[in-house]
């Protein structure tokens, strides 16, 4: 069953050609995410594709404190961005459209601005 089911997912993005509109996307959502350079806690930022990875300034002798919460402030405006350590880690999916990456970088600037 869970072999269809990659099957059948596989079958799909190539449907769909995935990786074209990655191709396509990703010139746009570097340029949104590194929009974030110089934002307030953003020490660097790293991307590839439809994936990017912000690292965030720490708190002295917490350093996932800030990153978790930027990403609650963005999970209370509908977006959900993994974190882990002192990182922020974005990957859209596929079928991202530039609206949806505008709202999502538009809500990470504003946690980011929120967050102590």
């Amino acid at each position: 069953m869970a072999c269809a089911a990659g099957i059948a997912a596989l079958d799909l993005l190539e449907r769909e050609d995935g990786p074209g509109r990655v191709r396509a996307l990703a010139p746009f959502f570097e340029q949104a995410v590194h929009s974030l350079n110089g934002a307030r806690h953003v020490l660097d930022i790293r991307n590839i594709g439809l994936a990017a990875g912000l690292t965030i300034a720490p708190l002295p002798g917490e350093p996932a404190r800030r990153p978790y919460e930027i990403a609650m402030k963005c999970w209370e405006a509908g977006f959900y961005v993994r974190y882990g350590g002192d990182t922020i880690q974005l990957a859209p999916p596929f079928i991202s459209e530039q609206a949806e990456i505008e709202r999502l970088i538009n809500a990470l600037g504003d946690a980011l601005q929120a967050t102590d």
